[in-house]
């Protein structure tokens, strides 16, 4: 989920709403930790104690914008942050692009809140189109400035969404069936990429080095697939940056 920095109240309160349903029924709520619908996203999955993801534009020592430190800590505590930026980079405008192709890769699918005309969620939504993921957008008034970003979306093809129950349709095989069992977790949602990438992990400790020479793919695909595929219960993280395959 991503949109504008500067939302309306509408717009926050719109965002967490449709982060807490979805994270009720077994989404990951990804997003940027940014000021505005990124926040609110992160918070409304948090609210129903709910799994959410932050991708930081820094090192993971930093917390930008700072004011987000104990955000960020509750999203520590339910989720995870996650960065391709080494400890001690503070943030840049240049990091903020690299961020967002992250953020769609990680998805199934990308919901734009608020966006203006010329905005970073664009870009991000760009790149999920790119990457092969659906993208979803709330249209708004041809009035708010903040919703010309997600109807130019909508006329080139982005699915309209009112309620949840629109991305539903679209993502059906995700949404988690009872408390238990999650749809999410079965093996046969995953992209050919993915199942690829997981027979080459072993069941003993295999190295990062090892997968990007067997794959031909680069370490920031691979790392954000392997972290995919940790959530999903298939692999666990071992010392010495290595994985081990559990299933």
């Amino acid at each position: 989920m991503v949109g504008s920095r500067n939302p309306s109240l509408s717009g926050k309160e719109t965002a967490f709403n449709f982060a807490q349903t979805l994270s009720q029924h077994g989404f990951v709520i990804t997003s940027g930790l940014a000021l505005g619908i990124d926040a609110a996203s992160h918070q409304g999955a948090l609210a129903n104690k709910g799994y959410t993801i932050a991708v930081a534009g820094t090192g993971l020592d930093r917390v930008y914008p700072a004011r987000h430190k104990e955000l960020a800590t509750e999203i520590v505590s339910t989720g995870a942050m996650i960065s391709e930026f080494p400890p001690g980079t503070t943030a840049k405008a240049n990091h903020f692009p690299r961020r967002n192709r992250i953020i769609s890769g990680l998805c199934q699918g990308l919901l734009v809140v608020e966006a203006a005309k010329q905005s970073g969620s664009l870009i991000t939504a760009r790149m999920a189109l790119e990457q092969n993921r659906e993208v979803f957008a709330i249209p708004g008034s041809i009035h708010n400035p903040l919703a010309r970003g997600c109807n130019a979306l909508i006329r080139e093809g982005a699915k309209l969404v009112e309620t949840t129950q629109d991305i539903f349709e679209e993502l059906n095989q995700y949404i988690q069936q009872d408390n238990n069992f999650s749809a999410i977790s079965t093996q046969s949602v995953l992209d050919l990429e993915q199942q690829t990438l997981l027979n080459l992990v072993m069941f003993s400790p295999t190295s990062i080095d090892n997968l990007v020479e067997n794959s031909g793919l680069s370490i920031g695909v691979i790392s954000s697939m392997l972290l995919i595929l940790e959530l999903q219960g298939y692999l666990e993280a071992t010392s010495g940056g290595c994985y081990t395959r559990l299933k």
